[in-house]
């Protein structure tokens, strides 16, 4: 038996195959970079943006919101003549007209008085009460928003 020849081909070292591999190499690992800091941006980009947009808005909003809001804070009952006067302050961002003032369901003779925002008022209502009695008072508004309180005559 003989033994045969066998032929190693080598290829030179940093042939083009090689150079073609890590070429290869260097572009794959830069597109996969550049997708994620793209990403990274477009995200940035719109999260700014989004909160730009959502600040310009709530200013828009809270400018057209303005609110009727009164507080009736106290109730007294007058003897000489018999009355009942409430003290009310408007707490809201908006003049308050009251049109109306009601007790205990029956609408009363008033004259309108607006109250601007943050300014309190004493309205008065000439009504023949009784020691010791439930009154519920109801304003209403020009906007037609209603604000209750009741009160205990004293004995």
């Amino acid at each position: 038996m003989g033994m045969g020849i066998y032929h190693i081909h080598q290829s030179q070292k940093g042939g083009i195959k090689e150079k073609m591999n890590t070429i290869r190499k260097m572009k794959k690992n830069a597109k996969a970079l550049s997708p994620v800091v793209a990403s990274i941006i477009l995200i940035a980009v719109t999260v700014a943006v989004s909160i730009a947009v959502a600040a310009w808005m709530g200013a828009l909003v809270v400018g057209q919101m303005a609110t009727e809001e009164l507080k009736i804070t106290n109730m007294n009952f007058g003897t000489s003549p018999k009355t009942i006067v409430i003290v009310a302050n408007n707490t809201g961002t908006s003049s308050i007209t009251i049109n109306e003032f009601w007790v205990n369901g029956q609408k009363q003779a008033y004259n309108a008085q607006t109250l601007p925002a943050n300014t309190g008022v004493e309205a008065t209502v000439t009504y023949t009460w009784a020691a010791g009695s439930n009154y519920q008072i109801k304003l209403i508004t020009s906007k037609g928003n209603t604000f209750m309180y009741t009160a205990v005559a004293p004995s």
